[in-house]
């Protein structure tokens, strides 16, 4: 396809991918909810957030390698079917057990997002792979953005339950809807599945790009999930923020999505270096911001630092994926599969330690710990990182 996907195959891929990356975000704003409800104490909350980040990054290693192995929307369409009964499962849950499982499998089935990502680069040509690339991460990245005040104003208005049970049915007739419209393609690969992970698992020892990348971003995810799994505590607890209150501040931090097709247009132009260091500093710089809006109950200084942030952590994704789509067009799946199972760690330490930080040092402490991350990635960019992309 040389002149790339049309408009509307876009749209409907970026679509998709907002669609089903909510999944891995809707228990995010619930915790406070969802907890009690099934037996797990305040301390172990962000375990429900960790282990469905858990999830998400085994599904990266186990199964979006696949794409360069198995017939593209074949494998996108079984794991979507995958994803509706871990949801039923987790609107079901009334213990901490079944909850914890249902999260692990969610996250596990919503790698169909990072099937439909390389499947947009394989179809676009280089000149033009940044904007196609970006477009649909702006997608994935309204997905995530909006599924907090989505799940919030579900719980509000029927229960945290109807979150998952709703996303179940919208799940079947996404797969329905691709399954009509999505191209085929047939990677051209002919490994074993072993020799696919193998090499999936050598790709970041031998491939110092996508190392240096998924660092980056794994510093950038793990604030990004400090922030979002804090944010609303913070909120519900020193604020006394309703689920309704906690949705509309989720969703003035969505404004940050408009950063990934202007970074994917930058990075079509040669500027993801500097796009990098200016991504992690603003990263950095949110965090000052979202302390001081929390020492004045500014909620218009807190929203500021949610979009500084949301919009420095889009951009280097969005910079950082389009050097590595360019490395290996063969091997596109395992690059993308091993670059975002290594950040999604990062995402799943960061929501892991919120709960404990937030427990012992309060909102200073997780303000402390999110700009010290970025400034760490942004001191290994300069030093490694320096005359590469």
């Amino acid at each position: 396809m040389p002149a790339g996907p049309s408009a509307g195959l876009v749209l409907l891929l970026a679509a998709a991918c907002g669609i089903i990356v909510g999944n891995i975000y809707y228990s995010q704003p619930l915790i406070g909810v969802i907890a009690p409800a099934v037996g797990l104490s305040a301390r172990g909350a962000s375990a429900i957030v960790s282990l469905t980040q858990l999830g998400y990054a085994a599904g990266l290693i186990l199964l979006v390698p696949l794409g360069d192995l198995v017939e593209n929307r074949r494998l996108v369409l079984v794991t979507i079917a995958a994803s509706i009964p871990a949801l039923l499962l987790a609107g079901l849950a009334h213990n901490a057990a079944t909850i914890l499982l249902a999260s692990a499998a969610i996250g596990l089935t919503s790698v169909a997002v990072q099937m439909l990502v390389p499947l947009a680069a394989h179809l676009a040509p280089d000149a033009s792979r940044g904007r196609v690339v970006g477009n649909v991460m702006s997608g994935l990245l309204f997905g995530i953005l909006l599924s907090r005040p989505i799940a919030s104003i579900i719980t509000d208005l029927l229960s945290w339950r109807a979150v998952f049970f709703l996303s179940a049915a919208v799940m079947a007739g996404m797969a329905v809807t691709l399954r009509l419209t999505l191209p085929r393609r047939h990677p051209g690969a002919r490994h074993h599945y072993t020799e696919l992970l193998t090499s999936l698992i050598a790709l970041p020892f031998n491939t110092p790009l996508l190392r240096r990348r998924a660092i980056y971003q794994a510093a950038a995810f793990c604030c990004f999930t400090l922030f979002w799994t804090g944010a609303p505590l913070l909120l519900s607890q020193q604020l006394h923020y309703t689920q309704r209150g906690i949705a509309g501040f989720a969703l003035a931090g969505a404004a940050g999505a408009l950063m990934a097709p202007i970074a994917g247009r930058l990075a079509d132009r040669e500027y993801g270096h500097a796009g990098t260091a200016f991504a992690l500093t603003a990263i950095a710089a949110a965090f000052p911001i979202a302390l001081l809006g929390a020492s004045t109950h500014s909620i218009i200084i807190l929203a500021a630092a949610a979009i500084t942030l949301d919009a420095g952590v889009q951009a280097n994704l969005v910079f950082s994926q389009r050097a590595i789509y360019n490395l290996n067009p063969a091997m596109r799946s395992r690059l993308n599969g091993a670059f975002m199972a290594i950040f999604f760690l990062g995402g799943a330490a960061g929501s892991a330690v919120t709960s404990p930080i937030l427990t012992h040092y309060a909102w200073p402490g997780l303000c402390t710990l999110g700009t010290t991350l970025p400034l760490v990635a942004l001191a290994y960019f300069a030093i490694a990182g320096r005359g590469s992309k």
